[in-house]
């Protein structure tokens, strides 16, 4: 992924020009160098000064806060400077022509900053990636999942059960070492193999808790489905509080998914729009239909709408996700028992029964534990209680070592901290330049 590892690199670290404040970050060994070029001598070392900018020929480019962080003490682990500029597309403009007029910078690749702070152990994987999902995060729990994963939380859980491994290895290979000695009692043996089984059922427990962490990054999935003119488009524009799909009284208008995101109490919630489900001859629909079908099935929550006591039923066999039948126009058409809920899209009555429906399901999903969050870490995962319960279930004392060995090695894939070389590009290409 990156050039020369030597080069100092720099890059806009803050937001989308013209800004309040354009933050600039400069890392590597001419990172000082470079700052005085710019700003004359510089402020003491984690202190801000404000410094006139100034080109190579001494005419004056902007005023901006300058502040430099020495290595290790800096989030690369490198000379680190931040010049706080106004934030201007002609001010930065001007400062990068600077930058590359001096020998030994560039401009830095995406994600290079969080790379090297990889390199140089101010982060681990896991981290990293918490990192840049704090940086993408829109909604209060994918910030609170963020903020677990790259403030250290999850990366100290793997670290705990490799360090749990390692010992009960140590153990175990003490046993083989000695095993014609008094050194090593017996029952070393038997709680060390109860320990591993404790772990493994952690282990477990953690895998079973993937979909929470999917569901808090990419949204939890309701699709509203049933036949034509049931009230799925307008159900949805009231839960958007906006016009997102077209409403008419003509069966069939819908003919694609249409979705809308809504933050709910810090959720994020995708509600699905889909095609009426209903035989037809009309290609078009039959299109619509087959991707209704689909989105069903990839669904965390399906709401089956059907007019109150209307004779259009239609059943939905097979469904992995939970389905929640909704009797639709009440207003007209009165209530019904027949329902887990009435609702009328035109008055609102029942839309906030449905909402709060909803919000408890995601309560139940995630009570805001550590839990895997990426298919990275839960392939990894995986591999480790594979190999646990090889060593369980083994007999040769030796090659149930080697197990744990690997397991241990496999967690330690997920925080970087083993043989993940060919994971770093794809890692960090997901980062913004300035990051």
């Amino acid at each position: 992924m990156a050039q020369a590892d030597s080069d100092t690199i720099f890059a806009l670290s803050s937001g989308t020009l013209p800004a309040g404040v354009a933050v600039l970050r400069l890392s590597g060994s001419r990172a000082f160098q470079a700052a005085v070029h710019l700003a004359g001598e510089l402020p003491a070392d984690r202190k801000a000064g404000l410094r006139t900018i100034r080109n190579r020929n001494g005419l004056i480019i902007d005023q901006a806060l300058v502040l430099s962080f020495p290595a290790p003490g800096s989030f690369t682990g490198e000379d680190c400077v931040e010049i706080h500029l106004h934030g201007s597309r002609a001010v930065v403009s001007a400062v990068y022509q600077e930058l590359e007029a001096i020998d030994g910078l560039r401009l830095a690749e995406a994600g290079e900053f969080s790379r090297r702070a990889f390199e140089n152990g101010k982060l681990d994987l896991v981290e990293v990636e918490g990192l840049a999902d704090l940086i993408a995060a829109e909604t209060e729990m994918q910030r609170r999942l963020a903020v677990e994963q790259g403030f250290g939380g999850q990366s100290a859980l793997y670290m705990a059960w490799a360090e749990r491994l390692t010992r009960a290895r140590a153990l175990i290979e003490a046993e083989l070492d000695f095993a014609d000695e008094d050194d090593v009692p017996g029952s070393v043996s038997e709680r060390v193999w109860a320990e591993v089984a404790d772990l493994y059922l952690e282990i477990e427990e953690h895998i079973a808790s993937a979909k929470a962490g999917e569901i808090i990054r990419d949204g939890y999935k309701v699709v509203i489905a049933g036949p034509p003119n049931a009230g799925k488009s307008s159900l949805l524009n009231a839960l958007a509080k906006r016009d997102v799909a077209i409403v008419t009284e003509i069966a069939g208008t819908t003919r694609d998914l249409l979705h809308v995101d809504i933050d709910m109490e810090g959720y994020l919630v995708r509600f699905f729009d889909t095609a009426g489900l209903r035989e037809s001859d009309d290609r078009v629909e039959q299109e619509g239909v087959r991707r209704a079908r689909i989105a069903i099935e990839q669904a965390d929550l399906v709401l089956q709408l059907e007019e109150i006591d209307s004779d259009s039923k239609h059943v939905l066999d097979g469904v992995k996700a939970e389905v929640l039948r909704v009797g639709t126009k009440a207003d007209m058409r009165g209530q019904s028992a027949s329902y887990d809920l009435t609702i009328s899209s035109q008055t609102g009555d029942g839309l906030e029964e449905l909402r709060s429906l909803i919000l408890q399901k995601l309560r139940e999903t995630w009570s805001g534990s550590l839990v895997p969050n990426r298919a990275r870490h839960l392939q990894y995962l995986k591999e480790a209680s594979h190999f646990i319960a090889e060593a369980l279930n083994g007999r040769e004392l030796d090659l149930r070592a080697e197990s744990l060995r690997a397991a241990a090695s496999s967690l330690g894939r997920i925080t970087g901290r083993v043989d993940v070389e060919q994971l770093l590009d794809v890692i960090f290409s997901q980062f913004c330049i300035g990051k």
